[in-house]
């Protein structure tokens, strides 16, 4: 069972990414404030849950929650940047789009770049722990796989619509074939390195 909050304040929100191991495509974040003591039978961390499923709960979480936002960070920013500060760019975007002060933010992981003079606590596996994390999880997974198919569209070569820019076998058989594109990340690892003999 997840808990519905952690510091006490109605206006928690759950802060969560998702796209850090990627190859291609941006880093998404999601920030929610669910109402307090809110409680959903099926909610939960969106890697455990089906594609219909999370679909099923992006649409509830839209429908339920005080305030909800989505935030991403470039290919571009993350190749300039670096995937940590990326990250937390992504975060903050996500809280600045909320459209409501949250009082205390829950961050999944294990770091987090302070957002204005909001207190905030980091969870390790926080999505399966608190229901708030929990649905930033589903928002950010949902708008992201999203966002790779209609992506994949306009770049078929790399199965974008399956893996959303993970590296799997199909991306770099792609990437080894057709080369990057600009939704590649250039200061990622693209092709693992050949042996010298």
């Amino acid at each position: 069972m997840l808990l519905s909050n952690h510091s006490g304040h109605a206006l928690e929100a759950g802060v969560d990414e998702v796209g850090r191991g990627c190859l291609a495509g941006p880093v998404v974040a999601a920030a929610v404030i669910l109402p307090f003591n809110y409680t959903h039978a099926f909610l939960n961390d969106s890697k455990t849950l089906s594609k219909k499923q999370r679909e099923l709960m992006r649409l509830d979480i839209e429908k339920d929650a005080v305030a909800w936002a989505v935030g991403a960070a470039s290919p571009a920013e993350i190749d300039e940047a670096n995937i940590l500060n990326a990250t937390y760019m992504a975060m903050h975007r996500a809280l600045e789009k909320l459209g409501q002060e949250p009082a205390y933010l829950l961050v999944d992981g294990n770091r987090f770049k302070p957002y204005r003079q909001v207190p905030h606590s980091c969870m390790v596996k926080g999505d399966g722990r608190y229901l708030s994390i929990a649905a930033a999880s589903v928002l950010a997974k949902t708008y992201r796989d999203d966002l790779m198919c209609r992506l994949a569209a306009a770049h078929p070569h790399y199965g974008w619509e399956q893996n959303a820019g993970y590296p799997t076998r199909r991306h770099r058989d792609g990437i080894a074939r057709y080369g990057a594109t600009t939704h590649h990340r250039q200061s990622f690892t693209l092709l693992p390195k050949q042996d010298v003999l």
